[in-house]
């Protein structure tokens, strides 16, 4: 893997990289089944789609579906997740402590997500990230999506930064695509909700990450190569 060279800015993914959203997007999945008299299933299983949003966790919990019964069952999947946003879900272990060090340095950091921004903003919010984030791009704020580059270029743009000199992080295929496509440099993190079947070694990352911590060590990695330059 390449040594990266220290950022300008870093953009993360919300679900999975950022925040451990798994155990409230899991309940309300498992709530959305005891409506519809379908068996519960096993938190190890939602967990690993959780970062393919909806669909994902549609797909998990009733298989594949026809489209108006996907819609049907979408919108009643948000209206159980918008009530119960935050009771379980908590900011990864080590991620407070990488986002400290990116304030001290003085390096923009924020946030583009798939998730529409009725669900993120009141997430960020609750953790009192929002008005950390120097951008914020949500899945509805543009007419597209990852892993069109068009989000990360536009929380780019915000910041401002270049993309040759950002990093993104996040743990789906989708993200990495989105990255490379922006130009940015890519660490995906293994510590997320990665789908049985998937190999991030194939995503073509720069980088991987076990946990939020290893963060810290590509930051120190980045300093040490531009104290030598």
């Amino acid at each position: 893997m390449t040594v990266l060279p220290r950022p300008d800015a870093v953009l993360f993914d919300l679900d999975g990289t950022l925040l451990d959203t798994a155990p409230d997007m899991v309940a309300a999945l498992q709530a959305l089944l005891a409506e519809e008299s379908r068996p519960a299933i096993a938190y190890a299983a939602g967990r690993g789609w959780v970062s393919n949003g909806v669909n994902g966790m549609l797909k998990v919990g009733f298989g594949e579906l026809p489209e108006p019964e996907r819609l049907r069952l979408s919108e009643r999947f948000l209206a159980i997740y918008s009530t119960s946003l935050t009771a379980g879900t908590r900011i990864f272990s080590g991620m407070e402590a990488v986002l400290t060090e990116l304030d001290t340095q003085g390096i923009p950091w924020g946030v583009v997500t798939n998730k529409a921004a009725r669900m993120t903003e009141p997430i960020l919010q609750s953790f009192g990230l929002r008005s950390r984030c120097a951008a914020v791009v949500c899945g509805d704020t543009l007419a597209v999506r990852k892993p069109r580059p068009e989000p990360l270029q536009h929380a780019l743009g915000l910041i401002p930064a270049v993309a040759t000199h950002a990093w993104y992080i996040g743990d789906a295929d989708r993200d990495i695509m989105a990255g490379r496509a922006a130009g940015m440099r890519t660490v995906a993190a293994l510590y997320g909700y990665i789908p049985p079947g998937q190999d991030p070694d194939r995503w073509g990352a720069d980088h991987s990450i076990a946990a939020p911590s290893g963060l810290l060590d590509l930051l120190d990695s980045a300093d040490r190569r531009k104290l030598r330059g």
